[in-house]
């Protein structure tokens, strides 16, 4: 089963950005995404990508804000956030997959990440 660290996370003020990374031990997954996860809220997919032809997906609450990418020679896929909002505040995680299906249902996944922790304040 592949590996996954997460790395990039912090505390910011809104309107700021931070950059995640998630580097893979290996390549063999058709899709990779970030979800997040606060206190009491269930796990949402955040963004998501194709890692053959770098189709990308992304929640309406991140579109415009949130860049997801992917760096096949090195097994990483990053998620550049910009304009942060407190409501982004969340424990973020990477995941892998080769299942067919949706790319936002965290039941698709079974490769996660440890998490990395992101906090916006007001």
């Amino acid at each position: 089963q592949v590996q996954l660290v997460e790395s990039g996370g912090g505390s910011v003020q809104a309107g700021g950005s931070l950059r995640l990374s998630c580097a893979a031990s290996e390549y063999a997954y058709s899709k990779m995404a970030w979800f997040r996860q606060a206190p009491g809220k269930e796990r949402e997919g955040v963004a998501g990508i194709y890692t053959g032809g770098g189709t990308t997906y992304y929640a309406d609450s991140v579109k415009g804000r949130f860049t997801i990418s992917r760096d096949n020679a090195k097994n990483t896929v990053y998620l550049q956030m910009n304009s942060l909002k407190p409501e982004d505040t969340a424990m973020y995680y990477c995941a892998a997959s080769r299942m067919v299906g949706s790319w936002s249902s965290p039941n698709l996944y079974r490769s996660w990440g440890q998490g990395t922790q992101v906090t916006v304040s007001s």
